[in-house]
Order: C-alpha cells, then structure tokens, then sequence
C-alpha cells in the first residue's frame, strides 16, 4: 500500500491537524497532511487546489458536512456553507486528485443525506445517489460513524462502506465521569428514544448486562413541518425505570425537541438520572432548551463527539460533555494503510466488555 495522505478540508480542520499529529507520533516523525484549498469565484463557483502531489499516495479525504460555521462570498453578499456545498467540494477534491492516487477513502462521520435513506413518496433518494457517484469517481471507500440507516451499505455493494460504532469513546467518558454507577439490571437500563435505535441499544445493553426500553414515536402523517411528519406523542415500552440510571441513546440531536420529551417522561417515571448519548449534536435550534431541561433536572448529562463542528458556547455548558475521537479516526487510517482488518474498531465490543470489567474491580 502507497505512503498515506490525509487531506482535510477546512470543515474538518477542528479534527484533522490532531489527527495528523497522532499519525505522525505512531510513524517515527512523518507528517501526511497535504495542503489542499476549495476556494470560490465572485460567482459562488468553486475548484480545489492540491498543492502536493499524490501520484501512488494512500489518500484519506477529511470532511465535515454539517458544519455551517464556514462561509463564503456570492455576489458580494454572505452565504454560510450548507451540506451541498460540503458535499461539492469534496467532489472537487476527488477530482483534483485526477486519478493518481493508489487509493482514495473517504472519511465522512455524518453520512452525507444519511436521513433521505428511503423513498415513501414521489421523492429523491439523495445518500443512494451520493453513494452511486462516489463510487463512479473512483472512491474505494468510506468510513462513516453511527449512520442513521446503516442498511445503505447495500447501495454499493462493491465499494466498501465502513459504519463505525462510538460505543467504546461514549463507555469510557461515563465510567470516567461517574464512579458511583452500579452497572446491573437492578439499577441501569438503556434507552431507545425510537424504533429506529434499538440496534444500538441492544448492542450496548448486552455488553453492560442490562434491560432496554424503547420509545414509540406517534406521528401525524398528514401534515409535514420541516421536511418531517411532526411527533404527536412518545408512548414507552418496557419495564419500570424507577430509581434506576437511564441512558438514551441515539444517532444524532437535531433540534432535540424529542429528545428532551423522552428525558421528560423518563423522570415522570421515577428514573434517578438520564444520561444521553448521541453521536452528532446538531442543535439546529439552538441551546436555550436544553438549558431549561437541564434546570428542570430531567436530564443530567448530554453526551455527544467531537466528529462534527462544535461551538464554543456548547462546550462550556456544564450539562455537556465532548467525546473526542480524534484518537479513532487515526487508528483508522493507520490500520487501513497496512492493509489490516479494522473489524475490532468498527465494533469493538472487546474493548467495550474490559472497560466494564475494570470499572466493577
């Protein structure tokens, strides 16, 4: 396999310069950061610029599609980065690498139209289509994280696309957080605040030993509000939750009006604590809520990684906790680069069950 090369685009930079320095502690000095720019016209058009050559080089694409801090100039007038336009530039990228690469992997944590995953009306199918085009460009593969419908893998089944679970990062920050948890059935339960979780749940519950709940989201499919039928209400399944530590888990908060209903109800019902976990915290509608709730006491920490743009203002809230997976995402890159299997990181249920085993001793 060619020497590796991380090229970042300036969505990811927040996570991909430490990423860089952790390949270059493991590899005895060398540095794989290659300087690549996306800059635009008056227009609002674009190119990318790669300032080094990658001719046989192991190419890994650095990117972060939601992150809506960046900005550009059009018609002289503002217009801050949307995902399409993430999305654009990576296509730029690929396309500057003009087929010289050896290999080309794409690292995308939040799965670009990952939640356009299925058709149920006269609708696109935007993330099949992302996937198809990728693949006719030459991408070998692409790493994701916790992808809202890990099924999309069947889009491309001869282009590899890795669904990488944070389990292991969000068990080890609560085991550090919190000493006084006691993890059995008769005191923890993990949560499922939709159907559309329980895989997760389960995975993590069958490590840690305990029950599950799960929440059942009514819908009103009538109407649309924001591209979505509008939750009417959330009926819970499973057994009682009194006195014991909950964990909800799920793949992203967007406007956290469900999660925060979920975490309501929980401590209705008697649950001493609600933990949350997510992967990708969003907050497309800001953190005066969740600052409420928090006061409220109906939830007593918020979990989410650092995989995707991260406001100052969220990191200094006290209900907040950052996961970093900077650490990961290098592991990733210098596993794949030699050509061994990544099966163990992916799904790492090994390390899971002696992080557990360390914090009962």
């Amino acid at each position: 396999m060619g020497k590796p090369a991380l090229i970042v685009l300036e969505s990811a930079e927040h996570i991909g310069k430490r990423v860089d320095q952790i390949l270059s502690e493991w590899r005895e000095g060398d540095h794989f950061l290659i300087p690549a720019d996306c800059p635009r016209f008056s227009s609002g058009e674009g190119k990318c610029v790669i300032h080094e050559s990658v001719r046989d080089r192991d190419v890994y694409i650095l990117l972060d599609v939601c992150n809506t801090s960046l900005t550009y100039q059009m018609f002289g007038e503002c217009n801050h980065m949307s995902p399409d336009d993430h999305y654009q530039d990576l296509k730029r990228v690929i396309a500057a690498c003009n087929g010289k690469a050896s290999r080309i992997t794409v690292i995308m944590p939040f799965l670009y139209e990952g939640r356009q995953h299925r058709k149920t009306a006269r609708e696109s199918l935007d993330c099949a289509v992302m996937l198809r085009e990728l693949e006719s460009m030459g991408v070998h593969s692409i790493l994701t994280f916790d992808a809202h419908d890990p099924r999309m893998q069947n889009v491309v089944p001869l282009m590899g696309l890795e669904n990488i679970s944070p389990a292991l990062q969000f068990t080890q920050a609560l085991l550090t957080e919190y000493e006084d948890l006691t993890l059995d059935s008769d005191h923890m339960m993990f949560i499922a605040p939709d159907e559309g979780a329980t895989e997760r749940v389960v995975f993590m519950a069958s490590l840690f030993g305990v029950n599950i709940g799960m929440f059942y989201k009514r819908r009103d499919y009538t109407r649309i509000v924001n591209g979505t039928n509008p939750v009417i209400a959330h009926d819970f399944c499973g057994t009682s939750v009194e006195g014991q530590d909950v964990i909800v888990v799920d793949d992203m908060i967007a406007s956290g009006g469900s999660m925060l209903d979920t975490a309501r109800q929980l401590r209705d019902m008697g649950a001493k604590r609600v933990f949350v976990f997510s992967t990708f915290g969003l907050f497309t509608s800001g953190l005066k809520k969740f600052d409420e709730a928090f006061e409220k006491g109906w939830f007593t920490r918020l979990f989410t990684t650092n995989l995707v743009h991260q406001k100052e203002e969220l990191k200094a809230r006290p209900w907040y906790f950052s996961v970093t997976m900077d650490r990961y995402i290098a592991a990733l890159i210098h596993t794949l680069n030699r050509g061994e299997t990544i099966e163990n990181l992916t799904r790492p249920a090994g390390r899971i069950k002696q992080t557990i085993e360390m914090y009962r001793k």
